[in-house]
């Protein structure tokens, strides 16, 4: 059981009926979105075809400007709308896991972040893929609104590196964005790992995928909440999530060092024979730091994959949520 049934914690809805569709919604500090998007997505699952037959849940990452008590108010007023809350923040990555423990759908489970950059309006494209057969139904953002050109490069940078490195390709521009099929849902759902890069296990499961390309609009309000930081800890994830690839390399390079230093050596050792002093200060404080700097290197690389396995081997749950109080 991982992380919890689908009977976590929520505002449940009125009817007893299962839905067919699931909306997943992660939110921190998205108070001012809650209503309006809400309107677009009523819009967007009735133009889909299943106003009667969607739910709307919504995974409250710990905010603190409200968010919880809009969705409650949603919620007393359309009872398709569910609440998952944290007792804190957890991060985006086990606020979708959450949403998709809580999903009770059917059929099919969107993904969709609250800040409205993931359009709502695209929702009927993707239903008609998944009724054309696809079981994965990815959204691939070709460009983003207002996004600075050093943000632009660093992610295709990100992507090719872990397309090159990884045991999953991923098409540049995918995004948090996208439909799972039932038993797509229930796969994920069934890997127990803490760290998770979803994007990336939406793809290692596998099943028949079709990908939807979107332009991402500006934020509807608010600001976003990956800070260069934690966009390098996400990245940082993601390929260590992936892929040993950087423990090969590092392997490799220490390799290549010992070759280097015993070639040095040898090189030293016929000078000496030779009778020729070998003035090395400088060179030898060189030496020196290009080695201590690949030892550090490599330990820190091997510290990231130990650091996992200890998150891993302490079987903490990825999320906790907050009951309402009695």
């Amino acid at each position: 059981m991982p992380y919890g049934e689908n009977t976590s914690p929520v505002t449940e809805a009125a009817s007893t009926k299962p839905p067919v569709l699931s909306l997943v919604l992660p939110a921190c500090n998205e108070a001012a979105n809650v209503a309006p998007l809400h309107e677009r997505l009523a819009r967007a699952v009735e133009a889909a075809g299943f106003a009667d037959a969607a739910e709307f849940i919504w995974v409250d990452d710990g905010s603190t400007d409200g968010t919880a008590e809009r969705v409650e108010a949603l919620a007393a007023a359309d009872p398709r709308v569910r609440l998952v809350r944290f007792s804190r923040n957890f991060g985006h990555m086990a606020a979708l896991t959450a949403g998709l423990d809580a999903a009770r759908a059917t059929g099919a489970v969107i993904m969709l972040d609250a800040d409205g950059q993931h359009p709502p309006e695209l929702i009927p494209d993707l239903v008609a893929r998944w009724r054309a057969g696809a079981e994965i139904v990815q959204a691939v953002r070709r460009a983003t609104a207002d996004e600075p050109p050093l943000k632009r490069l660093t992610s295709r940078g990100f992507y090719r590196l872990l397309n090159h490195l990884g045991e999953v390709r991923l098409p540049e521009g995918a995004s948090d964005f996208r439909l799972l099929d039932r038993q797509v849902a229930d796969a994920l759902r069934a890997l127990p790992e803490r760290h998770r890069f979803v994007r990336g296990l939406v793809h290692w499961v596998g099943f028949q995928m079709d990908t939807v390309p979107y332009d991402a609009p500006p934020r509807l309000a608010g600001r976003t909440k990956y800070s260069p930081a934690r966009m390098l800890l996400f990245a940082l994830d993601g390929i260590t999530s992936f892929s040993v690839k950087p423990l090969r390399l590092a392997f490799g390079l220490g390799a290549a060092v010992l070759v280097l230093a015993l070639i040095y050596g040898i090189y030293v050792i016929a000078t000496w024979a030779a009778g020729r002093v070998v003035p090395g200060w400088t060179s030898l404080l060189l030496v020196v730091l290009i080695m201590g700097s690949i030892q550090l290197l490599t330990l820190g690389v091997m510290g990231v994959y130990i650091g996992r396995i200890y998150d891993e081997v302490k079987q903490r749950p990825l999320y906790i949520v907050r009951k309402p109080r009695r």
